[in-house]
């Protein structure tokens, strides 16, 4: 169990809504729909009411620092069974990457590579009280794109599986490219934060509001607060 997970959840019951996508730029097609993961009907490009109200704001806000920019989605809504079907796709591309046959892996090795695993995603966990956020429709995973509809530079992908996925990887850099990377994840946490969301601390382009980690983080900022969340999973 991660910390944020021993968060209490009151579920509000706020409905999960399909997002406008000709509001916001789109990753086409959804980068794991290309992979294989099936939703059973349902679509990834669903937020709970009010955290697409907060995410139309930070897109405002963005806006306004720099006309014709847009929030890019990359994933939101996802079910648990996508969270499982990705979980082990990582897994297997871990073990590719490092040349190892997945069904003679000793206990250490295998211990190994889901500690790599389970840095970026949740366990797929159908207990209600330790829903992974993704599945509460409460967190969505973002990047920019300018005026011209190019990809801001984050300095490196969504779901990378490495330490430049950490927000403050690049903070320190004294080249000038890596500086950029950084003020580039600080622009999107700054309209983010603005608008409400928290930023998961590991990964750059992951925001939530309402959920467990919301909650968490939250908590963690002001610890004479006792935040709950109020977004459980939505089946």
């Amino acid at each position: 169990m991660k910390p944020y997970q021993q968060v209490a959840i009151v579920e509000c019951g706020e409905p999960l809504v399909p997002i406008p996508l000709d509001l916001f730029a789109v990753e086409s097609p959804h980068p794991y729909q290309l992979l294989g993961a099936t939703y059973n009907g349902k679509t990834p490009y669903h937020l709970r009411q009010g955290v697409l109200n907060s995410l139309i704001q930070a897109q405002t806000q963005l806006q306004l620092k720099h006309p014709g920019w847009r929030i890019q989605i990359f994933d939101a809504y996802r079910p648990v069974a996508v969270q499982q079907f990705m979980v082990d796709y990582t897994f297997a591309q871990v073990v590719a990457a490092q040349m190892l046959n997945a069904n003679s892996l000793i206990a250490p090795q295998q211990q190994d590579i889901w500690q790599q695993v389970y840095q970026i995603w949740a366990l797929p966990s159908l207990d209600p009280l330790t829903p992974p956020p993704h599945s509460t429709g409460g967190a969505v995973d973002i990047t920019l794109v300018d005026d011209t509809g190019k990809i801001v530079n984050m300095g490196s992908a969504i779901d990378e599986l490495s330490p430049a996925s950490h927000p403050d990887y690049f903070a320190n850099s004294s080249l000038l490219t890596q500086q950029q990377y950084h003020n580039n994840r600080q622009l999107l946490c700054d309209v983010m934060h603005f608008a409400g969301f928290a930023r998961h601390p590991g990964e750059w382009w992951h925001f939530c509001k309402g959920d467990q980690m919301w909650a968490w983080l939250s908590n963690n900022v002001n610890p004479a607060s006792s935040v709950v969340a109020r977004y459980g999973r939505v089946e």
